[in-house]
């Protein structure tokens, strides 16, 4: 009974998780979607397609359940899966995510959580596993990028939160105040450091 609990909630999590990194895309222009946002290019498209490549090499191969795209061997990765090339569009990267997730749940949701996985990419003696561990693995991915996602979403445009429900409305002015505060706070404890 306590397997099927935690399966539930940790696949209800991941489901959230999963709808909060694609929410990050709504209503942002192509560029804004794709364009490098820290200095080591971290942009939310980019999130989007890593993020789906992980879940799908994770809940495919691990599993003995090839993916249903083609994914490049983790022995060759190059960076690819953190950007989107000019030639694939947002709707294939959302496409490939949710094809993925329709493909993951089926993994999740068929054999137990203590039903054996190997990792080849893990060292040694971890890339002999289970359902649950990469079920925790992929959510603390997920929920990482997610993460990622809000800040670099809110350097766009000031938008903020998991869902639209949660939303507030962006009061520029009281933004800055509070902005400042921190700033004055910092100043000073940086003074008397």
């Amino acid at each position: 009974m306590i397997d099927e609990f935690a399966k539930d909630n940790l696949h209800g999590r991941l489901r959230r998780d999963r709808k909060a990194l694609l929410w990050k895309l709504e209503g942002l222009s192509e560029y804004d979607a794709r364009r490098p946002l820290t200095a080591t290019g971290t942009n939310l498209l980019g999130l989007v397609k890593h993020v789906a490549s992980v879940e799908a090499r994770y809940f495919g191969e691990v599993f003995d359940r090839p993916p249903l795209e083609p994914l490049p061997r983790w022995q060759d990765h190059d960076g690819s899966d953190l950007w989107a090339a000019e030639d694939e569009t947002r709707d294939q990267i959302i496409g490939f995510y949710r094809r993925t997730w329709e493909h993951s749940d089926a993994t999740i949701n068929e054999p137990p959580l203590d039903a054996p996985g190997h990792v080849p990419w893990w060292p040694e003696p971890y890339t002999n596993t289970n359902l649950f561990a990469i079920l925790i693995h992929v959510l603390g991915e997920t929920a990482r990028h997610a993460g990622h996602a809000d800040i670099l979403r809110e350097g766009v445009d000031g938008r903020t939160g998991m869902r639209p429900e949660h939303e507030m409305p962006i009061d520029g002015e009281a933004r800055a105040a509070y902005c400042e505060k921190i700033e004055q706070a910092a100043r000073s404890a940086a003074s008397k450091a």
